[in-house]
């Protein structure tokens, strides 16, 4: 057994694993010393960096719904080129998603973080500029490759940084900015654009949706700008043999060195293959967490993508519609508060099970709501429930696979449950055509009382638990 020598940071070390009769284990020790880690300025910059590139993740799709009835109305395209750009962006997202874990497992959070947000940045862009349905579906899979990167090491960048007794709050944090005030923000800012281009002709119609994606492009090509100041996650050097590089970032966290010689095992330098890992030792755990993002992301994406244009067809006006929405996205901050409290008090397992029968139940009664009023009071507390049950569950799968497959493990759930969802989309559209609103909101409630059952299976319950008591790192 080899060791390696650090040189002393600081004051006293943190506690850590040692090896059976022997000195502490580089991966040991840098677990140890992260999980015990007081806050400061370099994990708020983690953190804060992380929201907004996630902020650009979510405010594409959750205002893909919005913008439909201008991608109609612009001439581009009807209803089923629609539902086509929206499954090729989902399609695109979830080969990033599946893909990027197993190159950020083996070659670094760090640098497919950085090309992630320059991918979609530019082919959003593109994309709003296109001059027609062929090369707009093009750049929207492309743009989606860049996207899908994004939600999956968002949680495990900024789960492998914090500390074990406030990860979960932590991960609300990161969620609330980057996940949850952007459903109203994005709502709002396509309500803005309509005002202002307010001829209400296909022209304008246009200006509207190429306008906003224009807008949240730029902003991901910004947020890329200054990640160039991210370290690599600590964890994730001191399972790649690269212990010493993992010292020095703890340094940068204020965090003492250690005082002794550290000894290195399998672990320390992993030559595993992520996939293997993830397949052959947590398959109940992925196959588990595909179902919840299934569940999440068909009604999250899939359900909310048409909601404007069904309220349209109901009757209300476009702008009603999208005011309408607006209200109800409020719960996605309001849930994403409640989270920040409920995972580190009561857990995430039992949050997300609770609140997935629960939003199931609201499934059901929104179908039968008539009015404004039902609409916004039962579709607010319906997109709460939906939200904490599929955050808490998304926040759960990031913390329950082995440093060293924990992006892959992620990425193959998550992604798994974004390609379900581009199947999704034009099914909702088929079933509300073909047997009514009431069946539609039937299959979703379903759906989530099975996603219910499979939170069950993800793995133990990790409040307040080291990653590695979770999932040890293999070798």
């Amino acid at each position: 057994m080899s060791s390696i020598t650090a040189g002393h940071i600081g004051a006293a070390a943190p506690a850590g694993a040692a090896t059976p009769g022997g000195p502490q284990t580089v991966e040991g020790y840098v677990n140890a010393a992260l999980d015990e880690a007081k806050i400061s300025p370099l994990h708020k910059r983690v953190v804060a960096l992380i929201a907004a590139g996630y902020f650009c993740d979510v405010i594409d799709f959750s205002i893909f719904g919005a913008l439909v009835p201008f991608i109609i109305k612009s001439g581009i395209g009807g209803a089923a080129d629609a539902a086509l750009i929206g499954s090729a962006t989902i399609f695109g997202i979830a080969l990033g998603t599946i893909g990027q874990g197993e190159l950020s497992d083996r070659f670094g959070r760090r640098f497919i973080y950085q090309f992630n947000l320059l991918l979609f940045g530019i082919f959003t862009i593109l994309g709003a500029l296109s001059p027609n349905v062929t090369l707009l579906v093009i750049c929207r899979v492309i743009a989606g490759l860049g996207l899908g990167a994004e939600q999956p090491l968002a949680f495990t960048y900024a789960g492998e940084y914090a500390p074990k007794a406030i990860r979960g709050r932590i991960l609300a944090i990161v969620h609330f900015i980057g996940g949850a005030c952007v459903w109203p923000i994005g709502t709002g800012l396509v309500l803005g654009f309509s005002a202002y281009f307010a001829a209400g002709d296909a022209a304008s119609a246009a200006y509207v949706w190429r306008g906003v994606w224009i807008l949240i492009g730029v902003l991901a090509l910004v947020v890329w700008v200054f990640r160039f100041t991210l370290p690599e996650s600590p964890r994730y050097l001191a399972t790649h043999g690269r212990g010493d590089e993992a010292i020095k970032v703890l340094g940068r966290l204020g965090i003492a060195g250690p005082t002794k010689p550290l000894s290195t095992d399998a672990a320390s330098n992993t030559k595993s293959d992520p996939f293997s890992v993830v397949f052959s030792k947590y398959p109940g755990r992925v196959i588990a967490g595909m179902i919840c993002f299934t569940a999440f992301f068909g009604i999250a994406i899939g359900f909310t993508a048409w909601l404007p244009n069904m309220m349209n067809a109901k009757g209300f006006s476009i702008t009603k519609s999208l005011q309408y929405t607006l209200a109800m996205n409020f719960a996605v901050p309001c849930a994403s508060l409640f989270m920040m409290y409920a995972l580190d008090k009561f857990g995430r397992k039992i949050t997300s099970i609770c609140t997935f029968i629960l939003a199931g139940v609201m499934a059901i009664i929104f179908a039968s709501a008539e009015t404004p009023i039902e609409l916004i009071v039962v579709g607010f507390i319906m997109f709460f429930f939906v939200q904490v049950a599929g955050n808490a569950m998304q926040i759960f799968t990031s913390e329950v696979f082995p440093t060293n497959a924990r992006a892959s493990g992620f990425g193959w759930a998550a992604g798994i449950g974004r390609l379900a969802t581009a199947f999704i989309m034009p099914t909702i559209l088929w079933i509300q055509t073909g047997y009514g609103m009431t069946t539609v909101f039937a299959c979703l409630a379903s759906l989530l009382f099975i996603a219910a059952v499979a939170v069950t299976q993800l793995g133990p319950e990790a409040k307040q638990k080291s990653l590695d008591e979770i999932a040890p790192p293999t070798g």
